[in-house]
């Protein structure tokens, strides 16, 4: 049987359309050889730059592929995307699996892992799953670097008005006074370094002058823990309360003193007594003054016994 060109024509034309076929549908993750697939679908305000074929996996085993993307055509839920993806085995898991985006390498290739539970009923081809999006490592450093770049740019923004503001107080005058304050400044700086020397050089100088010093005062120091000792070993108890009681003897002798009590008392208060006292006392000199003048008038003695005539008081001859 000849094959006519025609014929040869017509079924190169079906095998290419065949092949382009199943090339499109291989590159969207369909292998039409495998039989029908089990799909499942998950939703996402945002896929994170997910796409279909990229890889499914379970555990880190690759399952299937992404199989479809589309937005919801939900009015209530518009904005947000359908994802389609197959799973080419009998691996089972429930509906409260969680399908996860994340990314597969640093490069920014995204993928999808179910993180399988096996609570519940079991999910059928057709179900959605709750879908989530791990944060990959520069998404992570973006969301911690936001608040500190916002921190940065208003730390950035005071210093500015800050800036402006010391550029509006300080002028020309104000800006040669600070200059000026600062040449003050440096002098004093460079006098307290010259004193500073001049101390360490009297310092050097004595030094073994100051180590004697240092010695007595140690040796003094010595001396008063001793006295110290001494003293907590003294009955000072004792001392202070007769140093006490005579103190309080004392008073109550000023006291009767000041009362016109006793002897004394009565000497400094009565003034009769005060005034016989003092003519004794001046009688007493007189008698004194008399016994100097004229002894014979209260002395006689003779050593042969010679009788006593008695006195005779002598009568003054007048001139």
């Amino acid at each position: 049987m000849k094959i006519t060109r025609e014929l040869k024509t017509g079924i190169f034309a079906v095998v290419v359309i065949g092949l382009f076929i199943w090339g499109y549908n291989f590159l969207k993750g369909l292998n039409m050889f495998d039989g029908p697939l089990k799909t499942y679908k998950t939703e996402y305000a945002n896929v994170q730059g997910l796409n279909t074929a990229s890889v499914v996996t379970i555990n880190g085993v690759e399952v299937g592929k992404v199989v479809n993307i589309e937005f919801d055509k939900a009015p209530e839920r518009r904005g947000h995307l359908i994802v389609e993806f197959s799973v080419e085995n009998d691996f089972e898991f429930s509906k409260k699996s969680i399908a996860k985006i994340y990314s597969a390498s640093l490069m920014g290739g995204k993928s999808l892992a179910i993180v399988p539970s096996y609570e519940g009923e079991m999910a059928e081809p057709g179900d959605y799953l709750s879908g989530e999006i791990e944060s990959d490592i520069f998404s992570s450093v973006t969301e911690k670097l936001n608040p500190l770049q916002a921190k940065v740019e208003n730390v950035i923004v005071s210093a500015d008005s800050l800036m402006v503001g010391l550029n509006d107080i300080i002028d020309a005058k104000s800006r040669k006074s600070i200059k000026e304050s600062i040449a003050q400044l440096n002098s004093v700086v460079s006098n307290f370094k010259q004193v500073s020397q001049s101390v360490n050089t009297l310092v050097k100088n004595n030094e073994e002058k100051l180590g004697k010093t240092l010695n007595n005062a140690e040796v003094m120091t010595k001396n008063l823990a001793k006295l110290s000792d001494t003293l907590s070993n003294a009955n000072i108890g004792s001392m202070v309360k007769n140093l006490e009681t005579t103190v309080t003897s004392i008073n109550a002798i000023l006291t009767n003193v000041e009362q016109g009590k006793g002897s004394l008392g009565k000497l400094m208060k009565d003034d009769g007594m005060y005034t016989n006292l003092t003519n004794a006392s001046k009688e007493l000199e007189e008698l004194l003054n008399e016994m100097k003048l004229h002894p014979k008038r209260f002395v006689h003695f003779s050593l042969f016994g010679k009788k006593d005539k008695g006195y005779k008081p002598e009568v003054e001859k007048k001139q």
